[in-house]
C-alpha cells in the first residue's frame, strides 16, 4: 500500500543488525530510504561504537515503541583493564592508567555487588540532560558536567572469559536506562584498576534477538529487488510482535469498533472474564479482532479502555 504522496504504507518491527561506527539516527535515515516508508523510529539507542540489535518500529508499529524501550536488554562486552578513557569506551581520550590486571577469581569475586538494583553514574558523554542540554554536547565543548545517579537494575552478569591479562569478556542482562561503559568503568574501580568498553554488542531487546536481525546490506537488496515484496520479504514482522508478553484479548467486531472510536468496552459478562483469568485492574491487554491488533488497552473498574489505538 502507498500513500497519496506515492511513500509506501509498512506497518510492523524491522531489526537491524547495527554495524559499528553508525548512530541510531543514521540507521533509521537509510532505513527510511531504503523502504520509503513514511513513519519510522527507534527502539533503544546504541552508541555508534556498538553493534547489535536495534529494532526499527514502522508506520503503526510506532505506538509500541516505548513498550520496547522498557524492555529487558542483553549485552556482549569486552572491558579492557589499565586505561580509563573520557568516554568509558575506546572512541575517547586516555584520562588515567594503572598496572592493575585483576584475575578471574577476582573478577567474579566482585560481580555480585553489581547485580539487582544498583546506583549508576552515567557517562559523560551521554544523552543525559543538565539544564536543558546534552551532556555529550558540554563534555565536547570541554565545560563542566554535573549528572546525578540513577537506579537501574542488572538481573545477570557473567564473566565469559579472559582472552589477555588485558580484557574480560562479559554479558549482562539488564532494566531499562544500564549504560554498559559505565559498568566497566565501575567494574574496574571495584577491582582497584581503571578500565574501559574495548567492544559492545547488543543481542537482545525484549522479544527481538539478534537471530531475527538483519544487515543494512540485506535491507538494500531486498529493498531494491524487483521482486521484493511489500513486507520485504518476510522480514517485517507484525506490529504486535513487540507486546509478545502483554495478555491478548479476543473482542467482537462491534467491541473492535466501540474501542478504535476512543469508547469503553464493558465486561460484564462470566465469558468476559473468564477471557482475563486474573488480571487486576490497571492491566495492561492486546485487544485483538480477527487476529489484528485494534488497541494497546487497560482494564479498569470492569472495562477495557482504549490506551493507544492501532489504525489497520
Amino acid at each position: 500500500m502507498r500513500t497519496k504522496r506515492g511513500r509506501r504504507r509498512l506497518d510492523g518491527w524491522i531489526i537491524i543488525d547495527k554495524p559499528a561506527g553508525l548512530t541510531s539516527t543514521d540507521i533509521v535515515n537509510r532505513v527510511r530510504r531504503l523502504t520509503d516508508a513514511t513513519k519510522i523510529g527507534h527502539a533503544g539507542t546504541l552508541d555508534p561504537l556498538a553493534t547489535g540489535v536495534l529494532p526499527l518500529a514502522l508506520g503503526e508499529a510506532t505506538k509500541t515503541v516505548a513498550h520496547i524501550v522498557d524492555a529487558t536488554k542483553t549485552y556482549l562486552f569486552t572491558v579492557a583493564w589499565g586505561e580509563a578513557r573520557d568516554t568509558d569506551d575506546a572512541e575517547g581520550a586516555v584520562t588515567d592508567v594503572s598496572a592493575v590486571r585483576p584475575t578471574a577469581e577476582e573478577i567474579r569475586a566482585v560481580l555480585p555487588r553489581f547485580l539487582g538494583e544498583i546506583e549508576q553514574m552515567p557517562p559523560i558523554f551521554s544523552a543525559r540532560k543538565v539544564d536543558g542540554r546534552r551532556a555529550y554536547d558540554m563534555a565536547r565543548a570541554k565545560e563542566k558536567v554535573e549528572l546525578a545517579p540513577g537506579r537501574v537494575r542488572i538481573d545477570r552478569l557473567e564473566l565469559l572469559a579472559q582472552p589477555d591479562a588485558d580484557h574480560a569478556d562479559f554479558e549482562a542482562h539488564c532494566g531499562k536506562g544500564t549504560y554498559m561503559r559505565s559498568l566497566a568503568r565501575d567494574l574496574a574501580r571495584a577491582l582497584g584498576t581503571v578500565g574501559h568498553i574495548a567492544v559492545l554488542r547488543r543481542t537482545r531487546v525484549g522479544p527481538f534477538g539478534q537471530e531475527r536481525a538483519i544487515s543494512l546490506e540485506t535491507l538494500a537488496a531486498l529493498g531494491h529487488s524487483p521482486a521484493a515484496s511489500p513486507d520485504l520479504a518476510g522480514h517485517l514482522l507484525a506490529v504486535e510482535t513487540a507486546l509478545a508478553d502483554i495478555p491478548a484479548l479476543a473482542l467482537t467486531a462491534e467491541e473492535a469498533n466501540r474501542l478504535r472510536c476512543g469508547q469503553p468496552v464493558g465486561l460484564l459478562k462470566r465469558s468476559d472474564r473468564d477471557r482475563l483469568g486474573q488480571l487486576k485492574s490497571g492491566s495492561l491487554v492486546c485487544a485483538m479482532m480477527a487476529g489484528k491488533l485494534v488497541a494497546l488497552a487497560m482494564l479498569a473498574e470492569g472495562e477495557v479502555r482504549p490506551v493507544r489505538i492501532l489504525n489497520p
